[in-house]
């Protein structure tokens, strides 16, 4: 009988990674790495900040956060790269370098590659229901199209939304709402 030894890495070890440009996550205790994002990947950031800032101007129910650390457990450590925190959750931000807990709403936007699809549409969509986030959105460049996890009945039920379909939020942003297709406007260079 063999045994498998393999150790599972923590959030010490993430943190001792000497700084080399890349992103580091941990899940499970799996490390993933990612480059820099591309132009496309943060102007879909961009587009995405503003919305949610217009309808946080006119209706300030919490904050936004870019590219946020999210310390799940020692084995889960992940850089979504937006974060909404409600108004109930706010007062936990105080005196911390990272969130600790589950944020109501996680988006990440699709790098490009079938591993980069893997763990943003599996593995992370699993931890994020696993430490019950609220919502987590996954945006695709490549489909235009967003993806978007809400816990029903104690797991996520997932619907995906394209080019004319509006988003919305009704449980963590009332009132929310815009169309898929805005999220990539001005993404390809002309």
């Amino acid at each position: 009988m063999t045994t498998n030894l393999e150790r599972l890495m923590t959030v010490a070890d993430l943190d001792a990674i000497p700084e080399d440009g890349n992103l580091y996550e941990l899940i499970g205790g799996a490390i993933f790495m990612s480059r820099a994002p591309s132009i496309p990947h943060q102007r879909i950031l961009l587009n995405l900040i503003v919305k949610f800032s217009l309808y946080l101007a006119k209706n300030p129910v919490g904050e936004l956060l870019p590219g946020p650390g999210v310390i799940f457990d020692d084995h889960n450590a992940v850089i979504p790269d937006l974060v909404f925190v409600s108004n109930e959750q706010r007062g936990r931000l105080e005196g911390q370098d990272r969130l600790t807990w589950a944020p109501a709403l996680v988006i990440e936007i699709l790098s490009p590659g079938p591993e980069n699809a893997r763990r943003d549409l599996e593995i992370k969509a699993e931890m994020y229901s696993a430490f019950e986030v609220g919502e987590y959105w996954v945006v695709d460049p490549q489909s235009q199209t967003v993806r978007i996890h809400r816990t029903k009945e104690g797991s996520y039920e997932a619907i995906t939304l394209s080019e004319d379909d509006e988003i919305n939020s009704p449980e963590i942003l009332p009132g929310f709402r815009f169309k898929v297709g805005s999220v990539f406007e001005a993404v390809s260079p002309s």
